[in-house]
């Protein structure tokens, strides 16, 4: 069997088994795309961990993704892999920031730092999740970075004071240089010449006399 009927095999069996609690599966651009109801998500991983027709039994990513208009901005989606029948699947839910997500740890123990980069990026949390704290921010660190709504220059800045020998934090400052902009191209902004600019402007050598 090829990996485009393993797909098309797999979609036919999860639509019918899991009607209940998906609210769609397909093959989208060769690729399989279930979209999954958030109270399900633990059912739904499993089925595609277990059932033969499927396989996928190695987790291989969750990622957030965020919509600030939606009522759940947020859509967590997890990446499996078969290995014995060589196709993948992308499983999505919808979640905010006030709706728990069950924790996949109990069924794929990879999914623990995982899904930690997914609470400190986004603020999804997960319930269940045995150590779920920040993993690419600091521990004192305010906001998730990822959030469309996040500021560009963050909340807080760090640095080393010297006075109380430790690193302390500070609401973030910026120069008035960098917060007047002329939002203009490079080629247009820079009204001075630079070194070097001056033989772009100056007329061409003469022509020495040939033969």
């Amino acid at each position: 069997m090829t990996p485009s009927e393993s797909l098309r095999e797999a979609c036919t069996q999860v639509s019918q088994a899991l009607a209940a609690d998906i609210t769609s599966a397909d093959i989208v651009r060769g690729e399989f795309v279930v979209t999954a109801k958030r109270e399900s998500v633990i059912r739904v991983l499993t089925y595609l961990r277990d059932t033969p027709a499927c396989q996928f039994t190695q987790l291989i990513d969750i990622c957030g993704v965020d919509y600030p208009e939606r009522a759940e901005r947020f859509d967590v989606v997890y990446h499996l892999l078969s290995m014995n029948k060589n196709t993948r699947v992308r499983v999505k839910i919808a979640a905010s920031d006030e709706t728990p997500v069950a924790s996949a740890v109990p069924i794929f123990p990879c999914a623990d730092w995982l899904e930690r980069e997914v609470w400190d990026m986004y603020g999804v949390y997960f319930s269940g999740h045995p150590d779920l704290r920040r993993i690419l921010t600091d521990y004192g660190f305010d906001g998730h970075p990822q959030r469309k709504d996040f500021p560009l220059t963050g909340y807080v800045e760090m640095r080393y004071d010297e006075d109380q020998k430790r690193v302390i934090y500070e609401p973030v400052k910026l120069a008035q240089d960098f917060r007047t902009f002329d939002f203009l191209s490079p080629w247009e902004g820079i009204q001075k010449l630079l070194p070097g600019d001056e033989k772009a402007a100056a007329p061409p050598p003469p022509k020495q006399g040939g033969a």
